[in-house]
């Protein structure tokens, strides 16, 4: 039997296998193998059995076979098919996402050195820059490496030759070391009673002679009913050693053995559950959507509904459609932010049948909801992006709550997938309806539900007769020239919260910027304190006292003096959580106050505890970035506060206007959720921006009229497809040579494509890496689908890689980018 597997790794092609008679029984298609590939140990995917195949050279054999069941079915291949070729990636690497992090097995091979012996040799050599200096250099720091590491300190792949040679010399020696999966379903010993509770009784008076506390563990097990009791807990609640336990397991009164438990993530917030009766404007959304899950069909609806309209019910009662037919639902969410108060209310309708996903959770609690869903114990997933490749079977309803929001789109690893798009996708291959909702929906959304590719359902107004809240701007340069401003507040914003206090009401305040002052500015050279590894400022923090970069994570002291000119006339500039935070402890000594960021929500359950506080009144004014914006529902807030309206508008990117619109329509949207009405103060430099007037005037529709004409006109989604091609290298030089050189293959597509020319990203170096682009639009009249724009980019990259000599610098493809800095 041959089999053919693909790797989590840049190859578009299949490696074939020879399947040992032993295994050939498990060897099914959609399960992983471990196997040898190369001079390491690789696992993936089986996703063909080829009939026979041509015998040039020796087929290696699979060492084992992970699976019982397979991880993916055809239906699910069909969809992991389309998002390798859709985003550019390879076949293995877009199947990697089905499965839970760490439970794959791997090779890694590790170098210890002689780090006297290298240093001699190093000082030996007579150019100090070659590679095999700086290899010799790195191995006298370090005695011990892995590969992976030495690669990246010497940026160079290709060290193999090098390392043969040292070997041989005795300078170094290679060990390949087999990483097994690096998480496991947990065990737990437990023991219960071995003999019938009346045969116990009848050795009670011997066994208490003996050992009086061997007594409590027996009745502790007689009261346990038959049960088994986890050793740790009934040793604890008897005080016993498990000496104890032991003699009386050699005796054969009880027996041990051990239990596999499910770590489950168990979520601190709560709400209490409420009978909810359906609007008239929400019966017909869910009777429309019903229909179509009814039939099993695929069709994309965009629901939008203002904030507070009661979209999340909706969800609920769809969800109840789809459990009666004997299906499961999807429910995905764009942060871990949104999460507690959801998950609530899913637990309240729903119970045992709701599993969550998302990254804070431990790996072992990912892991065992992975299998959770897998062994087909729940039926309803709520989840961020990832959750999209549950594998959850026998889909009915895929739903994507604030679909507007930019983080479905993964930016960090390859494939860079949109889960909004692609769980349309998986909808389409499954045969289920799936559900865009949101206050503010995407241009490209709004503009397939106008074009006739979603429909388009309302829910234009707040239930239970709530009002709108009333928006005000704020000119804080009119404020200042009036002496109306205290620090960063203007006095508008905080009189009325000092109203809202004396009335025990909840106020939000937003300001969408970490850390205290954003700037470190010299008023002797004008120099600002810039990252070493990045081209952008770092950031003070005071409640650790240093200043930090908010890419690569570079953590300093705060410098006394400049570190430019030496001067020690140094000024602390722009506002972040944390000095909005401090500024209102000091206006209001009285008030309990929190801060909800990044850095404050460290600790796990941290934010579920923070929002449940805030619900049930013990904490007043509630600071934070973008997070206090999405989601949150507590009728107590009557006022929302934002400290600068520009953080997101003065941003180089075409969806500036559009971010800013959505994160200030959505975070005002948390006022006046119930009978009290709700009132919103914006602080800005520029109130008469066309998109501060649009939140203002609650006018999504006028908002976007002006933005689908701007896009239009300057030729952007949804009239194009776009795509970023990014160059990256520690080497200025080899970056700019690299995107050149993919530029000169990639010109010969002018004919179909508008391509820009390389130009360095508008943050140039990150992370102690130069930074060129090029952006690529493709029309939409012209190409539909995106091949031709695809097949340009993978031609391009086939063609580097045979002239370039910079072909050993990253290049990044990124199709529809959220974000093009």
């Amino acid at each position: 039997m041959y089999v053919e597997i693909v790797f989590p790794l840049p190859f578009r092609k299949a490696f074939t296998y020879l399947v040992p008679k032993e295994l050939e029984s498990q060897a099914k298609i959609g399960v992983r193998a471990v196997v040898p590939f190369g001079k390491r140990t690789l696992t993936g995917f089986i996703i063909n059995k080829p009939q026979s195949v041509s015998l040039k050279e020796k087929i290696k054999l699979i060492t084992d076979i992970i699976d019982e069941l397979p991880i993916v079915d055809k239906d699910r291949f069909k969809f992991y098919e389309w998002l390798a070729d859709y985003y550019l990636c390879s076949f293995g690497e877009a199947l990697k996402l089905a499965v839970p992090y760490g439970s794959e097995v791997e090779s890694k091979r590790k170098i210890i050195s002689d780090q006297q012996a290298c240093l001699q040799l190093f000082t030996k050599e007579k150019n100090k820059t070659s590679t095999r200096a700086v290899i010799l250099k790195t191995l006298a720091q370090k005695q011990e490496m892995s590969f992976s590491r030495l690669q990246k300190s010497v940026r160079k792949k290709n060290i193999y030759s090098i390392l043969r040679t040292l070997q041989e010399q005795g300078l170094v020696t290679i060990l390949d070391t087999l990483q097994s999966a690096k998480v496991k379903p947990k065990t737990v010993n437990y023991v219960k009673l071995n003999k019938p509770v009346s045969e116990v009784y009848s050795i009670f008076p011997e066994v208490e002679r003996r050992s009086p506390k061997q007594v409590k563990v027996l009745l502790e097990l007689i009261s346990a009913k038959g049960k088994g009791l986890p050793v740790a807990e009934l040793l604890h609640k008897t005080s016993s050693s498990k000496s104890s336990l032991d003699s009386l397991s050699i005796k054969g009164i009880v027996k041990l053995y051990e239990q596999e438990i499910d770590r489950k993530y168990v979520e601190v917030f709560k709400e209490e559950k409420l009978e909810l009766i359906l609007s008239e404007k929400q019966s017909e959304v869910t009777k429309e959507v019903s229909v179509e899950i009814a039939n099993e069909n695929f069709k994309t609806f965009l629901l939008h509904g203002v904030t507070g309209s009661g979209k999340t019910q909706v969800y609920i009662e769809l969800t109840k459609k789809v459990l009666e037919k004997k299906k499961t639902a999807l429910i995905l969410v764009p942060e871990i932010s949104l999460t507690p108060q959801i998950t609530s209310r899913f637990f309240n309708v729903f119970g045992d049948e709701v599993t969550v996903l998302h990254s804070r959770m431990s790996p072992g609690e990912r892991y065992d909801s992975w299998r959770r869903i897998f062994k087909r114990k729940s039926s309803v997933v709520i989840g961020a992006r990832s959750a999209l490749f549950a594998p959850l079977k026998n889909l009915g309803l895929i739903v994507v709550d604030e679909e507007h929001d930019a983080s479905y789109k993964q930016s960090d690893m390859t494939p860079k997938y949109n889960a909004r798009d692609s769980a349309i996708i998986l909808a389409s291959v499954v045969n289920c309806p799936v559900l865009l909702g949101s206050a503010t929906p995407s241009v490209e959304s709004m503009y397939n539900a106008n074009t006739g590719k979603f429909k388009l359902l309302r829910l234009p107004e707040r239930i239970d007769n709530a009002k709108l809240p009333v928006i005000t701007l704020v000119d804080i340069n009119k404020e200042r020239k009036k002496q109306r401003m205290e620090n960063i507040f203007s006095k508008t914003l905080l009189d009325k919260a000092e109203e809202r206090l004396k009335r025990n009401e909840g106020v939000i305040i937003l300001q969408n910027r970490r850390g205290f002052s954003t700037q470190l500015y010299c008023t002797d050279c004008s120099e600002v304190e810039v990252c070493d590894n990045c081209s952008v400022p770092m950031v003070f923090h005071i409640n650790q006292n240093n200043i930090q970069c908010h890419y690569c994570g570079s953590v300093k002291d705060v410098p006394a003096t400049c570190t430019h000119c030496g001067s020690i006339r140094i000024k602390y500039f722009g506002a972040g959580t944390e000095r909005v935070e401090d500024e209102l402890e000091f206006y209001f000594p009285k008030a309990r106050l929190s801060r909800i960021d990044s850095d404050s929500i460290t600790k796990k359950s941290s934010l579920s505890r923070l929002l449940l506080s805030f619900g049930n009144g013990e904490i007043d004014i509630l600071v934070g970035t973008q997070m206090v914006s999405k989601g949150l529902d507590f009728s107590r807030v009557t006022l929302v506060g934002v400290i600068s309206a520009e953080t997101t508008l003065w941003l180089p990117d075409f969806r500036a206007d559009e971010r800013t619109f959505q994160l200030l329509t959505q975070v005002a949207g948390r006022a006046g959720r119930s009978k009290a009405p709700g009132e919103v103060i914006i602080q800005t430099q520029n109130e008469k921006h066309f998109a501060l007037q649009m939140v203002l005037n609650n006018n999504y529709n006028g908002f976007y009229e002006r933005e689908i004409a701007d896009r239009e006109k300057m030729g952007f989604p949804p009239f194009t497809r776009i795509a970023l091609i990014e160059a990256k290298d520690q080497n200025n030089q080899r970056a700019k040579g690299a995107i050149a050189d993919f530029y000169n293959e990639l010109k010969k597509y002018n004919k179909w494509l508008k391509i820009s020319p390389p130009s360095p990203a508008i943050i140039a170096r990150l992370k102690n890496q130069y930074r060129y682009q090029i952006l690529i639009k493709s029309p939409r009249e012209t190409d539909a689908g995106g091949k031709i724009l695809r097949k340009a980019i993978i031609d391009s990259f086939t063609e580097f890689n045979k002239k370039s000599r910079h072909k050993d610098v990253r290049l990044i493809y990124d199709v529809d980018p959220q974000s093009v800095i």
